[in-house]
């Protein structure tokens, strides 16, 4: 692995609870399976993150004692018990967001690009100090929005600042930008209770990466500590391993075997037989 290898991506969006971290945890989770993957958890003072990787009793050292110099980054990292290629660096819920320095968020990530294929890292919400350091040194981002007016506005605002206050913006490079819907239904949509996916694509004019179902298998994963794509078969689940597939750029058909979507939906009708 190269530093010019690794990939920075960072999950953002500009309106809070709009399950960012749980995106985070879950993109971080599958793409482990294709490359050792570490999940950094930007909201310093809040974090959340380690509870929904289910790591919270594991935590020792933080990403801000590797900023300050009092741990070294093998002995923040936290790899996983379920897929070995996935770790978390995890927030400290001690200090304040000024503690992440430019410089210092920097050499972390440049120690992070020498052994991970993919740093996802999960911003706070909006456009403080946290949220700028996340998306300043990202190579392509995923903007996580629910399909209502004011998750849209707000995501509308992040996509500017991405535009012009990240490190590829100020060398005149392209960042790439993905749309992830979340937390949506097609029945409420019909009704005019939220937002279609035609009206978020049109007002936010971004690549759409996948959209996301409200389902409680989100919640529940969770709550247990498990991002959803490592727990059982769920629509949610299906949801957000094609949204990976179709980041990485696999193609639904392989060699003449059975493609990704149809052995995942495969697994979701088995489980739906089972609990039926």
């Amino acid at each position: 692995m190269t530093e010019s290898e690794a990939k920075i991506i960072v999950v953002t969006s500009g309106k809070g609870g709009v399950g960012k971290t749980t995106s985070a945890a879950a993109f971080g989770a599958e793409l482990a399976q294709h490359g050792k993957t570490v999940v950094v958890d930007f909201d310093i003072g809040l974090r959340n993150l380690d509870l929904i990787m289910g790591c919270e009793r594991r935590v020792i050292f933080d990403f801000v004692n590797v900023i300050q110099g009092d741990a070294n980054l093998s002995q923040a990292l936290i790899k996983d018990k379920r897929n070995e290629n996935l770790y978390v660096l995890p927030a400290s819920q001690t200090r304040d967001k000024d503690a992440l320095t430019k410089e210092g968020v920097e050499n972390v990530l440049n120690e992070l690009r020498k052994s991970f294929s993919y740093i996802v890292c999960d911003s706070p919400a909006g456009i403080e100090r946290g949220a700028l350091m996340a998306l300043y040194f990202a190579d392509e981002a995923i903007i996580v929005t629910n399909p209502e007016v004011s998750s849209v506005r707000d995501s509308d605002r992040i996509i500017g600042v991405l535009n012009s206050r990240s490190r590829r913006s100020e060398l005149g490079l392209e960042l790439k930008k993905h749309l992830l819907i979340t937390r949506y239904s097609k029945i409420r949509a019909e009704r005019g209770e939220m937002l279609s996916i035609g009206d978020v694509q049109e007002i936010l004019a971004i690549p759409l990466l996948g959209v996301i179902p409200e389902s409680p298998a989100v919640l529940n994963a969770s709550n247990r500590g498990v991002p959803v794509t490592l727990d059982n078969p769920s629509d949610a689940k299906v949801a957000y391993q094609r949204a990976v597939a179709s980041f990485l750029g696999i193609p639904e058909t392989d060699s003449g075997e059975k493609g990704w979507k149809t052995r995942l939906l495969d697994g979701l009708r088995i489980f739906n037989r089972s609990t039926a």
